[in-house]
């Protein structure tokens, strides 16, 4: 069979790439891969590189350090398996790389600023995923018979003080052992998880658990470089929230207890001042009320919310301050992203 005819490339050839030294190669890779028309690729692309190479010349990089690093990521990218990530998460294990680095809640501040008076976020963590049920409120989301009772009522309302009616709550915490439902071989359906509505003065109230500190995964790579940084695997007791409504900024964040061991040492970043609550014991006329024993563990907090208008234009004004810190004066925002100004 005679071979077929050679066929010559029909991409660009682009600018040529000689003669490249430790000088030169970070100009010459922005440059090989500046010929996109997404101008939001390119610049994100230039940062990389130029982040990246200056950490290899700053720190010496060498050859098997480099190759440690390779091997870590594959490590990661193993580990990932159909049990393992959690809410179809293909990345499970990145995203927990990506906690424990800071990246997660550096990213969520850089997203979503929140003014004075509003509930601050969190990390999303590993374990949230699509299935809670639907509850009404005053229902009970666990089936945990170990745990510690807990009541928490709370409300939505605006910065201006308004409650906001038909705000979707996803919920979820640990059971008592300080497992997610999801880490359990044996699930067959949620637990100590659910999503409820905030009816017209803007409140919704639960029946969970008293929260508990737990490990996170340190079975894989993530784990072992905190152990080799010496770093505790921790997080301390805490219930998951997330809010959204069309119009309404996604808040994601988390209650944290105080007085709990770990905290100030997050294994993830997640606390912040404003986030850490007490616990109050329910008294008889609440028990009463809403259908739980006296005495019974409560939480009561009352979230803020932004409208997405709000968020944005605040995004924008910290984005502008954040990028003229930098000397990156030539730049301009498109959908809230820097780009390079090119008119």
């Amino acid at each position: 069979m005679a071979p077929e005819p050679r066929r010559e490339n029909s991409g660009p050839v682009g600018p040529p790439l000689l003669d490249l030294t430790i000088d030169n190669i970070t100009p010459n890779t922005i440059r090989i891969n500046s010929q996109s028309e997404n101008a939001r690729l390119t610049y994100l692309l230039s940062r990389l590189v130029t982040h990246l190479h200056d950490f290899a010349r700053e720190t010496r990089l060498s050859t098997e350090e480099w190759m440690k690093g390779i091997e870590f990521l594959i490590g990661c990218g193993k580990i990932c398996s159909d049990v393992r990530n959690v809410s179809c998460l293909p990345l499970h294990e990145f995203i927990l790389l990506s906690d424990t680095l800071g990246l997660s809640l550096l990213l969520d501040n850089i997203n979503h600023p929140k003014p004075a008076g509003a509930t601050e976020g969190s990390v999303l963590g590993p374990f949230h995923t699509h299935d809670a049920p639907l509850l009404e409120n005053g229902a009970t989301m666990t089936s945990d018979p170990a745990g510690e009772p807990m009541l928490a009522i709370c409300t939505v309302k605006d910065t201006a003080g308004n409650p906001i009616q038909g705000i979707k709550i996803d919920i979820w915490e640990t059971d008592s052992s300080g497992h997610y439902d999801v880490q359990h071989s044996d699930r067959n359906e949620p637990s100590e998880r659910c999503v409820m509505m905030s009816d017209a003065e803007g409140k919704f109230w639960f029946k969970g658990l008293k929260p508990v500190s737990y490990p996170i995964p340190h079975d894989g790579p993530v784990g072992k470089l905190l152990e080799r940084l010496g770093r505790h695997c921790w997080r301390p007791a805490h219930v998951h929230f997330m809010f959204e409504k069309e119009g309404w900024d996604k808040l994601i964040t988390a209650l944290y207890l105080r007085g709990d061991p770990y905290e100030t040492s997050d294994a993830v970043f997640g606390v912040k001042k404003s986030l850490v609550v007490d616990l109050d014991k329910v008294d008889k006329e609440t028990a009463e009320k809403y259908g739980v024993k006296e005495g019974t563990w409560l939480l009561r907090q009352d979230f803020v919310l932004t409208t997405q208008k709000e968020t944005e234009e605040l995004r924008d004004e910290l984005a502008k301050e954040a990028l003229a810190k930098l000397g990156l004066h030539n730049l301009k925002l498109v959908d809230h992203l820097p780009v390079p100004d090119l008119d």
